[in-house]
């Protein structure tokens, strides 16, 4: 009696005495405290660099925990989809703390103004992104456990840079899905 099937992994399962063998060998010090530090730093930096580059691939199985899930998936789908205010509000003031340094009144009262619509559009546009994401996923997704804390989410999300997001938009501005790089 064979343990291997049409789609099985091809090889009998360890005795259990084996693999515990095995895995205990593998965690085994060598007696040299130096090198297995070194040796763990090492496993520690490849796991840690194998995780953030799958996490700005996009693989879900590296995300954190609260960006796990179709419901999550389907928020950062709708913000990505569109241009937001919180995008375009980082630079705005860094030229506003930049406009302060100039002594011309009238430079100083337009960026005061500009500062202030762009914190009225910014306050609307989060209040539009909750309203319409827990919309649009109110239809998919029911259960309101899902959508706990989506509709903060989403907003913050919003905020973000287009570029520094992450995890990394799948869509672009306007919906079209984004190609992977090679």
């Amino acid at each position: 009696m064979t343990n291997e099937s049409a789609d099985g992994k091809g090889r009998p399962t360890p005795k259990r005495k084996d693999a515990e063998q095995a895995r205990k060998q593998g965690l085994a010090p060598t007696g040299d405290k130096k090198a297995d530090r070194k040796a763990e730093r090492l496993r520690q930096n490849e796991a840690r660099f194998s995780a953030r580059t799958g996490l700005l691939r996009g693989d879900e199985k590296y995300f954190p925990a609260k960006d796990r899930g179709p419901v999550r998936k389907a928020a950062r789908n709708y913000v990505d989809s569109r241009r937001t205010v919180g995008e375009f509000f980082v630079p705005m003031a860094f030229i506003v703390i930049l406009s302060g340094m100039f002594h011309n009144d009238k430079i100083r009262n337009l960026m005061t103004t500009a500062w202030l619509f762009m914190l009225i559009l910014l306050i609307l546009d989060c209040i539009f992104i909750g309203v319409r994401v827990h919309a649009v996923t109110k239809l998919d997704h029911p259960e309101k456990s899902d959508r706990k804390g989506l509709t903060f989410y989403a907003i913050m999300r919003g905020l973000q840079i287009r570029k520094f997001r992450i995890p990394p938009a799948t869509v672009k501005a306007g919906g079209r899905p984004i190609e992977p790089k090679n």
